[in-house]
């Protein structure tokens, strides 16, 4: 029988800062809660009426607010029309090409592509590509190309897929393409690329083409010009919708469409994060997670210099959350000299590369431990040996999410003891509810301290620099 979904709210326990070698205490964080309050409100009225009514001030451009309710929206239109909501056209088309198709690439750079990557990771089965279509809910496998431009990288996957006709199911595939105006080089190029084998695979059939091309984008653009030539049908081209910045766009068609091809609960994935906005609106800053999540890496940053954010998942499957949320950080409040560098670590694994220098280096660091409350399958035991060579029988009768719990205890543990400050965020389970939470919290989190400190945590102005080099070593000027 299945288990019911655990619909508990994420928690964050940051009383592994208050320490006196920190020189911080639980009531600095009380001290700090006006400020806090002033910043959410600054979101929830100030930002909310500018995005509204187009009035924002200079210094607030570009204001990306959209992402905030847009997880209400897309739910209650659905559930107002579900079949001519957008998630219900989404859904559609999902089911559309599992039926067509073994294989879909997602083209796609940087927020673009990293939530529905983070989803893939920490949603569906572990090595999910090579498990049986059965045991791939009859889904597609999914790959990732057009977010660098790596020449055997992108050999590779075009190898794998195959030139010439696809003739049979196992040999078709799909591609969907994400970038909101068309013009990103490294996903612009992979999809020329891409696109010229499909039309192969296809024998050059227009229509047929047209059918295995999923566009997501701007209303207008590079990429939404090229949809129209090819006649990808309008109602499977989906937005990426004004006021949504690229990394702030998981929670619209950039990740519902991969996740939906993917077979996961996009309905579970969006009431998650419309349930952590709604604990962000009421929850008083004591029990908010994501003003305490501020709150506590402010006072660090600001008091002792710890300006080093490491994010330690418990879980192989949630580096790519941790990666996603690296971009979220590094790119919002990157800004004017200011903003913590944000590194991303799994362990155990990383405690064997990294936590010397974790534990004996630089005391520039705030440790938040990401950790899943309930495993997915069934605890492994370590098993008893007759011969016993290895003298693990002590142990025989424990499972690896105890052996995991002794790890994150003994760990925090021995960063206590040298003073250097931890705090947990727990999820209740890797499942699209958890995500939705966890996604919803680190984007109000950013936005929130990006308005304490004075910073627009919206557009990345740096991120042109390089472009434009790139375009004048190109001769494209």
């Amino acid at each position: 029988m299945a288990t019911a979904p655990d619909r508990r709210l994420l928690t964050f326990d940051p009383a592994g800062v208050f320490h006196p070698l920190h020189g911080l205490q639980a009531r600095d964080l009380a001290k700090l809660a006006p400020s806090l309050e002033r910043a959410r409100e600054e979101v929830l009225v100030e930002d909310a009426r500018h995005y509204r009514d187009g009035t924002a001030p200079p210094e607030k451009q570009p204001l990306d607010h959209g992402f905030f309710e847009l997880p209400e929206r897309l739910l209650a239109d659905f559930r107002k029309d579900r079949q001519q909501s957008m998630l219900g056209h989404i859904l559609a088309t999902a089911e559309r090409l599992k039926k067509l198709v073994d294989k879909v690439v997602v083209l796609g750079i940087g927020g673009s592509y990293m939530g529905a990557k983070a989803l893939l990771e920490a949603c569906c089965r572990p090595y999910f590509n090579d498990l049986s279509r059965a045991n791939r809910g009859n889904c597609p496998r999914i790959y990732f190309e057009g977010n660098n431009i790596d020449n055997d990288a992108s050999r590779g996957l075009l190898d794998l897929f195959g030139r010439g006709r696809a003739d049979s199911f196992d040999k078709r595939w799909a591609i969907v393409v994400i970038s909101k105006s068309g013009e990103t080089l490294e996903t612009a190029v992979a999809f020329r690329q891409f696109a010229s084998a499909l039309r192969e695979s296809v024998g050059g059939d227009a229509k047929q083409l047209a059918q295995l091309i999923v566009p997501v984008t701007g209303a207008s653009g590079r990429l939404a010009d090229l949809a129209k030539a090819l006649g990808c049908p309008p109602n499977e081209t989906f937005p990426v919708p004004d006021g949504v910045g690229g990394r702030f766009s998981v929670l619209s068609a950039v990740g519902l469409v991969p996740a939906a091809l993917m077979g996961l609960d996009v309905v579970a994935l969006l009431e998650g994060a419309a349930a952590m906005n709604e604990h962000f609106r009421q929850a008083p800053p004591a029990d908010n997670v994501v003003l305490k999540y501020v709150g506590t890496a402010h006072l660090l940053e600001a008091r002792r210099g710890a300006n080093v954010r490491v994010l330690s998942v418990w879980s192989k499957g949630l580096e790519y959350a941790g990666l996603w949320y690296d971009q979220l950080l590094a790119e919002s409040l990157g800004k004017r000299e200011l903003g913590a560098t944000p590194l991303t670590t799994v362990n155990t694994r990383d405690l064997h590369s990294r936590a010397q220098q974790h534990q004996e280096g630089r005391r520039d660091k705030l440790f938040t431990n990401v950790i899943v409350d309930r495993w997915r399958s069934q605890p492994l035991p370590v098993g008893r040996s007759d011969r016993d060579e290895d003298k693990l029988n002590d142990i025989a009768g424990r499972t690896l999410p105890e052996l995991m719990s002794a790890a994150i205890q003994g760990t925090n543990e021995a960063y206590r003891e040298d003073g250097r400050p931890t705090a947990d965020l727990h999820l209740p389970a890797s499942d699209e509810w958890s995500l939705g939470q966890f996604f919803q919290m680190l984007m109000l989190a950013t936005v929130v301290e990006g308005r304490l400190l004075g910073i627009n945590p919206y557009g990345q102005p740096g991120v042109q620099k390089y472009k434009d080099n790139m375009k004048r070593i190109l001769g494209r000027e």
